[in-house]
């Protein structure tokens, strides 16, 4: 909107460099062009304000597909007035000479008649077109006919419009529709999953048998080492038993050896003592046989007394000693000499 100063019945107008400013005076142009600053009277001028920036215009509007679906379409023209004389001409750009603001809505019949055109090639496109391909497809489709219709569109040229860009930002179906169409993906993002999760447990599972075999192979291994041991360690005992068994057998043999050689060095011990015992016994005979009486007596006496016990003391009663010398008498009174 352009800014408008008011001096002592005189207007002073500033305008933008993005607003193509048209001047008349008894239809008469006396200024034309933007970002233009000029005095006039507000009594004799017509003035039009047409803005020459590229402007965004969003519009979503809804569309049938092929089988009667409803289809929300969210898209975006970029434009601009390249002729501003022919759109002043065509459409009412006029501003109030006082406050600078529009008289009508010029900008809003641009919507509308952009809006309709591109809604009506959308709706072309899309009415030959399924939900499933328009949303895997549509946006690109809906775009390319959209931007080759406005530029085919002869209105848009004779009005001075130019349309710089076309944008469709999303097709979105009804709710109803678009969890339809979801469900076979997510089903089948599930089966995927599913199967990954399978595909894991019998990784898991061959892993786990894996590493069953492998123990079952350690303890038959294990038990075969095992048997080996003890087959070795009987082996061993076996051995060291007849190692033992021979050992003792040279030791009993050893001891018999000598106990026998014991045996006859002791008999022939005792044979040699008994006949040196016998030699001397005869010999003693001889000896004694030689001997009278009265000295064998007196030998075997003095054996008798060598082999008694010792006598320390000895008590000898009258009766005992009356007998004694009744014997000694007796025998010292014998003719012979003989006891009586």
């Amino acid at each position: 909107m352009a800014d408008i100063t008011r001096r002592f019945g005189w207007r002073h107008l500033r305008g933008a460099p993005t607003a193509h400013v048209r001047h008349q005076r008894a239809g008469r142009l006396v200024h034309d062009g933007p970002g233009l600053s000029f005095w006039y009277r507000s009594l004799t001028a017509a003035l039009s304000e047409v803005p020459v920036d590229d402007r965004e215009l969003a519009m979503t509007f809804h569309a049938r597909t092929s089988d009667f679906q409803d289809v929300a379409v969210q898209a975006t023209v970029t434009y601009r007035i390249s002729d501003p004389g022919v759109a002043a001409a065509r459409l009412d750009f006029s501003v109030d000479p006082d406050t600078g603001v529009w008289r009508g809505a010029p900008l809003e019949q641009l919507a509308t008649l952009l809006t309709e055109t591109a809604q009506q090639h959308a709706l072309d496109v899309l009415a030959r077109t399924p939900p499933s391909a328009a949303l895997v497809d549509g946006v690109a489709a809906v775009r390319d006919r959209v931007a080759a219709g406005l530029a085919a569109e002869p209105r848009l040229p004779a009005t001075g419009i130019e349309v710089v860009a076309v944008r469709v930002v999303a097709l979105r179906p009804e709710p109803e529709v678009e969890r339809a169409l979801r469900t076979p993906a997510r089903e089948q993002i599930q089966q995927e999953a599913d199967r990954a999760t399978y595909e894991r447990r019998a990784v898991a599972v061959e892993r786990e048998r894996a590493i069953a075999e492998n123990e079952l192979a350690s303890q038959i291994e294990l038990a075969r080492r095992e048997e080996q041991l003890v087959d070795q360690r009987g082996t061993n005992a076996r051995r060291e038993a007849e190692e033992h068994a021979a050992a003792d057998a040279v030791r009993a043999e050893a001891e018999a050896t000598r106990t026998v050689r014991l045996a006859k060095a002791e008999a022939q011990a005792a044979r040699e003592v008994g006949e040196a015992r016998a030699r001397a016994q005869a010999a003693w005979l001889r000896v004694h046989a030689e001997v009278d009486v009265a000295t064998l007596h007196a030998l075997t006496g003095t054996r008798l007394a060598e082999n008694l016990p010792r006598i320390d003391s000895v008590t000898v009663s009258p009766d005992v000693v009356t007998g004694l010398l009744a014997r000694f008498g007796a025998a010292a009174g014998g003719p012979s000499g003989e006891p009586a």
